[in-house]
């Protein structure tokens, strides 16, 4: 069941980085980009000495969408 929600989690996530980014390119790539930008924005907040994402909670979506939305950054600079 948790894998279910890592995958609807991600989804959601990866929507909103899509949508804030103007990235559109289909509904695996926001959830692959939603649990991977979970990843690094937990991992970013953690080094700030913040929390990370624990759960599905308005916190966790932001940092969530933050990740994301620095990996779409990424993957642009890299992709030029």
């Amino acid at each position: 069941m948790s894998i279910l929600i890592w995958i609807l989690f991600g989804a959601f996530v990866g929507w909103i980085a899509s949508s804030v980014m103007r990235s559109s390119n289909g509904l695996l790539w926001d959830i692959v980009i939603g649990i991977i930008g979970s990843v690094v924005g937990g991992f970013i907040m953690t080094s700030l000495g913040q929390n990370s994402v624990r759960g599905f909670n308005l916190y966790s979506i932001v940092v969530s969408v933050l990740g994301a939305c620095i990996l779409i950054a990424i993957v642009r600079a890299v992709r030029r």
